[in-house]
């Protein structure tokens, strides 16, 4: 099965999936589960600059966390997620741990469309207002991708340090930045 045949060149949105105009392909969004896990996994382990976690921790993350996630597939196969919570004392954040899109998928919007649907979902259950997600000063496509979610809401965009390099026991790893989008309004 040769997946490159799915590119996003323009859209249009039907329900829960996304149709590729281009080659009459979809990329279907839905809720992961447990199942996910592998997938989830091998999308983190290829993104080449995620913190790959256990792969328990995926399996984990399908089974428990499915709520507040998002999957996006093509032709069956997992193309892209987010893995995200609704922390507590927070009702109103989507905070976003992880996100990633499969190589041959980037560079065509899908990180954006799969954070905006996943807060469209949970704004029906929360009132949410802001979307935060923490970044290392080296991502540029993360960082370019919540500034760019911020855009594209008209909203305000602010950064702050979240954790320092001492809070780490891994010499090299980067602070990591708070990115706090909102207040998110439409």
């Amino acid at each position: 099965m040769n997946i490159r045949r799915c590119v996003v060149v323009s859209t249009r949105t039907i329900d829960e999936k996304l149709v590729l105009e281009s080659r009459d392909k979809t990329v279907e969004f839905r809720k992961p589960t447990e199942k996910d896990g592998k997938e989830i996994y091998r999308l983190v382990r290829e993104s080449k600059t995620l913190d790959v976690n256990s792969e328990y921790s995926y399996l984990l993350w399908g089974k428990y966390f499915s709520e507040t996630s998002i999957l996006a597939l093509c032709e069956e196969k997992a193309i892209g997620f987010v893995t995200g919570f609704v922390p507590p004392g927070q009702q109103n954040t989507l905070f976003v741990w992880q996100v990633t899109v499969d190589e041959q998928f980037r560079g065509h919007g899908l990180a954006t469309e799969l954070i905006e649907r996943l807060f469209q979902r949970l704004r029906r259950d929360y009132k949410l207002q802001y979307v935060e997600a923490t970044v290392t000063p080296s991502n540029i496509p993360s960082r370019n991708l919540f500034e760019g979610f911020a855009k594209k809401h008209y909203t305000k965009c602010i950064v702050e340090e979240c954790f320092t390099e001492d809070q780490f026991t891994e010499k090299d790893h980067e602070a990591e930045y708070l990115f706090r989008i909102g207040p998110i309004v439409s």
